[in-house]
């Protein structure tokens, strides 16, 4: 039997050593590592969840270090935002009484 390929002899038996081997086996093994890995993030929601708020704590801890009004004008907005949903939502009850 005849290969293209020029690792392997006559007989079929590989010319590469025993350490090529096992740096083939721990480079496949660590891209099956990194495939499970990315999929277990895809359908893990909660560690999403976690991995998110975290970093927009930290993206929120930078910006009051690198801009403190922009943080406050950020906080002012959302309390409006949060006042007027509950300011909206007080009045369809009072309204449906």
């Amino acid at each position: 039997m005849t290969t293209n390929n020029p690792e392997l002899t006559e007989a079929g038996n590989d010319k590469r050593g025993i350490d090529d081997l096992r740096s083939d086996a721990r480079r496949a093994r660590a891209e099956l590592a990194s495939t499970l890995d990315a999929i277990e993030y895809k359908f893990n929601v909660p560690k999403q969840l976690r991995i998110n708020r975290r970093r927009l704590t930290h993206a929120l801890r930078q910006l009051g270090e690198d801009s403190p009004s922009a943080l406050v004008g950020i906080a002012l907005g959302a309390a409006t935002v949060v006042g007027v949903i509950v300011w909206f939502g007080a009045s369809a009850v009072a309204k449906n009484r």
